[in-house]
């Protein structure tokens, strides 16, 4: 009868204490959804760098940043704003500005070949912000990115666009191409997020 007791007494507290694998399942489902209600939904991808096979995950890297997206493209006469990005991008790195390049061939001024807009970005104008692979920014194939970034504003009407997007990823603003990334109009958006 004692030991009758002993085993209905051990198998009731086994019942009541959860084990150490169901413990381990609600911290890992808790942590997921901890990152997703923490992290913009814009940033809940994971993006390949530019002529590279090492993908990025966005939240991972750029969670609480203030972001400047670009979608860029290597033979437009915009071009030459990835030098007035980079000095940017150095001037604010510091105080949490991030920008991210997006390459996309929408508008057709777009190299073929990953390699060539490599080239053009890192070799003939020394960015060193984060580019990622060719994307699409417009349209039904649009990278979840920039279809976020169209429901908050619209979509890139040309290369070199500019989303300022608060760290909290609730604020989004759409700067145009024209619109040089040294502009007071943008600087001081940026300020005002930093």
């Amino acid at each position: 009868m004692l030991k009758y007791g002993l085993f209905l007494a051990l198998t009731s507290l086994a019942m009541t204490v959860p084990s150490v694998s169901a413990r381990a399942n609600d911290a890992t489902t808790a942590a997921v959804a901890d990152k997703d209600s923490v992290c913009p939904a814009i940033l809940q991808h994971k993006v390949r760098k530019l002529h590279s096979s090492e993908e990025i995950d966005l939240c991972e890297a750029y969670q609480g940043k203030t972001l400047l997206i670009v979608n860029t493209a290597s033979n437009c006469g915009f071009t030459p704003q990835f030098k007035a990005l980079e000095a940017l991008y150095q001037d604010y790195k510091d105080q949490g500005l991030v920008i991210l390049g997006f390459p996309s061939d929408n508008f057709f001024q777009e190299e073929d070949d990953e390699k060539d807009t490599a080239k053009v970005c890192f070799v003939n104008y020394g960015v060193t912000f984060p580019m990622f692979a060719t994307t699409e920014v417009r349209g039904d194939d649009a990278h979840p990115i920039f279809q976020e970034l169209e429901q908050k504003t619209a979509a890139p009407y040309w290369n070199f666009y500019k989303y300022l997007v608060s760290s909290d990823g609730q604020s989004v603003q759409r700067f145009s191409s024209k619109v040089e990334p040294q502009s007071d109009e943008l600087l001081t958006a940026i300020k005002k997020q930093l």
